[in-house]
């Protein structure tokens, strides 16, 4: 089963090499983990192991990694709990690994905070750039100016502070959900596509059956919160794309 997961050697792209950035490696598959080591080293990453599911989380709050993958079945504590505890504490990015066929776990796991998710086994030229698309989108937020400040109605956000607020309160979002919501409010008023918002936000294509957007769309709805008039922040246009409209229905 291992070589399907890791079937063809690592190409180098200097250009593209990410230097040092540590990533953590939770999933009680040691071969896997060394082959998944074997393959990321030569592109620049430093990868560690926890192989169940109590260190794991230890790790991943205590060190100062770029990227945790989380594989959901593990001893001791399910991955889907470690994600949980995890995002008590810590935003870092989590990838979580599943098993095709697990697709309320895969849905679950992003509900509680996973910025992606890849199926097993996998392509590791497919690892490889799911991880380079999150780190993409967390060193552009880390380095962006002081940008203006995006207000609609009562949400404010600071892309330069990566803060939210709504009518003055802390709304607290991952990474997915803030880049989410920042397209939205500048894109307010308008249409934005589905696929454009996948692109931006996620950094990649969606397949046709892949759910992953809307539930990070729904995640950012339930913590936002309806307007004051009952009618929800962010709209559904089927069939095309997502709208966060600019003006509350009057009272009258």
């Amino acid at each position: 089963m291992l070589v399907t997961y890791l079937n063809c050697q690592p190409e180098i792209e200097p250009s593209a090499t990410i230097a040092m950035e540590r990533i953590l490696i939770v999933d009680d598959d040691v071969d896997l983990y060394q082959l998944v080591t074997q393959f990321l080293e030569p592109e620049g990453f430093q990868v560690e192991a926890a192989h169940d599911g109590p260190k794991g989380l230890e790790r991943a709050v205590s060190g100062d990694y770029s990227l945790i993958v989380l594989d959901l079945m593990l001893p001791d504590m399910g991955g889907l709990e470690v994600l949980r505890n995890l995002r008590l504490k810590s935003n870092v990015p989590v990838l979580i690994l599943t098993a095709r066929g697990e697709d309320i776990d895969r849905i679950v796991g992003l509900e509680i905070g996973a910025d992606d998710y890849l199926p097993k086994p996998f392509n590791p030229r497919e690892l490889l750039a799911r991880i380079r698309a999150i780190l993409r989108r967390t060193r552009e937020a880390a380095t962006r100016g002081p940008d203006d400040k995006l207000k609609v109605g009562d949400v404010e956000l600071d892309p330069g502070t990566r803060k939210v607020q709504r009518a003055g309160e802390k709304v607290e979002l991952t990474a997915v959900e803030f880049n989410l919501l920042e397209q939205l409010l500048r894109s307010a008023g308008r249409v934005v596509e589905r696929e454009n918002l996948a692109q931006e936000v996620l950094g990649r294509k969606l397949s046709a059956l892949d759910r992953s957007l809307d539930v990070h769309v729904s995640n950012l709805r339930k913590k936002l919160g309806d307007r004051s008039d009952g009618e929800e922040r962010i709209q559904t246009i089927r069939g095309v794309g997502y709208i966060y409209p600019l003006a509350e229905k009057s009272a009258n």
